[in-house]
């Protein structure tokens, strides 16, 4: 029978190659075929997720601000609240200066006072 199909070792080992590379063949990736509408949708989604990153960004910016004007807000609110502890701590120091210049005042005056006293 071998005679008749004419088949060598060589005929054989051939065939087989043949079927191996047609069976690793199948699994190879085939070329796809692009869409037309591929490039638009493409550059469409590009434009939307660019829209959508300028809007982020405005966004954060609005916060960034928000922020800044809450922080320059809360420190004015501390600036007032030390001023007006240094303010009555100043108005404080001068009333007791002021109450020191009366005790002086007075104690001289009862000097005066006794001095006179002694010498009538």
């Amino acid at each position: 029978m071998r005679d008749l199909k004419n088949t060598g070792v060589n005929d054989r080992l051939q065939a087989q190659k043949a079927a191996k590379a047609a069976l690793l063949a199948k699994f190879k990736p085939k070329p796809a075929v692009q869409d037309p509408e591929f490039e638009k949708l493409q550059a469409k989604r590009e434009a939307e997720r660019e829209a959508l990153r300028q809007q982020r960004e405005l966004e954060k910016a609005e916060q960034r601000r928000l922020k800044a004007d809450a922080d320059a807000a809360r420190q004015a609110q501390e600036v007032a609240a030390q001023d007006a502890i240094d303010e009555a701590r100043r108005a404080e120091r001068k009333a007791r200066k002021a109450l020191t210049k009366e005790e002086q005042k007075q104690r001289r005056d009862q000097r005066y006072a006794a001095r006179k006293a002694r010498s009538r």
